[in-house]
């Protein structure tokens, strides 16, 4: 994100630790590439309501700075885009407040609901690189299926009660009473 590395490395550690494991050893359960490649990724908004998502991101950096990053910081930092991982970050929060399931669950669910679950470390490659890109810009320009299929929204999961997304985000989060398996 910025050139200072140390700072990047801190924040990136920092993210993944709320959505997975920074202990775990073991390559069939870790995702480090997936999410570097997530938070090398810019978050694209066109839609209303989708620019919420990109403060929503940012805030996750406020809250990094206040509990774990307490040296001078270059300000221009705060104003770098909001990169897909700090925003489905965001999201999952936001969704868990909505439905009382934990943060971590609704990320995982976004990542499965992208076809991006089966990346982790143990089968992600550099050479899979243009997989991931081809569906992080699909999810960028918003064409994904009208039923939510291959996009952020739980409405396309196995779990749907009911729903019909719409074309923003936080529409396709909030169109159902998803509860996650």
């Amino acid at each position: 994100m910025t050139s200072d590395a140390y700072l990047d490395e801190l924040y990136f550690h920092w993210l993944y630790s709320l959505v997975g494991s920074v202990k775990s050893k073991n390559p069939g359960r870790t995702y480090w590439s997936l999410c570097d490649r997530l938070h090398r990724t810019t978050f694209t908004w066109f839609v209303p309501n989708d620019d919420n998502r990109i403060e929503d991101g940012k805030e996750l950096r406020l809250e990094f700075l206040d509990g774990v990053y307490d040296q001078e910081l270059n300000m221009s930092w705060m104003d770098l885009e909001c990169s897909i991982l700090e925003m489905m970050i965001a999201l999952s929060r936001r969704a868990s407040f909505e439905t009382g399931e934990a943060p971590d669950t609704w990320f995982w669910i976004m990542l499965e609901n992208l076809n991006l679950r089966t990346y982790s470390d143990k089968v992600y490659a550099r050479s899979m690189d243009k997989n991931v890109s081809d569906i992080l810009d699909t999810v960028n320009q918003r064409s994904y299926g009208s039923d939510g299929r291959e996009g952020y929204s739980p409405c396309a999961t196995r779990n749907t009660i009911k729903g019909k997304p719409n074309s923003g985000i936080n529409g396709q989060l909030m169109c159902s009473n998803t509860i996650p398996a």
